[in-house]
């Protein structure tokens, strides 16, 4: 008969999933630091590539804005797409590893090890795409030079309340886009369920932390904006707390319903 709550409508369960995230979990924390830390400049840099594939496509857009933000959003999917099929770590994907630090199964140390090399392995893969985008000339186009200007802009003026809340709502649709990639079984099926999640935070403007890496510093690399430091790791800062709390909601409420003991 097999496991009965593997499979749902050819998909592993919500009870499987959450086993699955939980071990995933544990051998993270496990992982050594060279390894962590090159796989963590991989998905800065994949998610740099989605955020500059979605400048090209919102760049002087006639569709309107909400289909254009929607094929944004799916352009920005990318990134996590190349983050969950080719493999890397993402900072704001391994709020997930809560549930295993819920269960006992990993330190608190051990978490924090692990977000910390992430986040910084982040930021410099987001950065090393920053520059070899400024130096190859990409933004050259003046509909793609304004579209940079002007996102970084909004994200700098963004209050830290605001900042905050909408990188809660992000990580809320990213952990969920990567929780759903973990009941497929096949390439096809990752992607798939990856890309509305993804498209929705994109096009209804919550923060991400890893793509504001990429976004605020090419505007100041390439000079379409004003340099503002400050303002940068303002930024960085509350985005980066709401993409924590975010994730650690998704991975409370699973892990109270299906992994909690009685």
């Amino acid at each position: 008969m097999g496991d009965p709550d593997k499979f749902v409508m050819d998909a592993y369960s919500p009870q499987s999933i959450a086993r699955k995230v939980r071990k995933a979990g544990v051998l993270k924390s496990k992982g050594s630091t060279a390894n962590l830390f090159m796989l963590a400049i991989l998905a800065g840099a994949f998610i740099a590539i989605g955020a500059l594939f979605y400048t090209l496509v919102v760049a002087d857009s006639t569709f309107g804005a909400g289909p254009t933000r929607m094929l944004g959003g799916i352009a920005f999917s990318l990134g996590l797409i190349l983050v969950v099929i080719a493999g890397a770590e993402l900072f704001t994907g391994n709020a997930l590893m809560i549930i295993a630090l819920a269960d006992d199964k990993i330190s608190l140390r051990g978490l924090l090890r692990n977000w910390g090399i992430v986040w910084i392995g982040n930021f410099l893969g987001a950065l090393i795409i920053a520059v070899c985008v400024v130096l190859a000339g990409a933004m050259t186009s003046g509909a793609l030079s304004d579209k940079v200007a002007e996102i970084a802009q909004a994200k700098l003026q963004l209050s830290p309340t605001q900042a905050f809340f909408r990188g809660v709502l992000c990580n809320i649709l990213v952990c969920l886009a990567v929780w759903m990639s973990f009941a497929a079984h096949t390439v096809t099926g990752k992607v798939a369920v990856i890309i509305l999640p993804i498209a929705a935070f994109v096009g209804i403007g919550f923060e991400h932390s890893v793509a504001n890496m990429y976004v605020i510093p090419v505007a100041m690399l390439g000079g379409y904006t004003g340099w503002d430091l400050p303002g940068l790791f303002q930024n960085l800062v509350f985005v980066t707390a709401g993409n924590i709390i975010g994730g650690a909601m998704v991975a409370a409420a699973y892990w109270s319903v299906f992994i909690r003991k009685a």
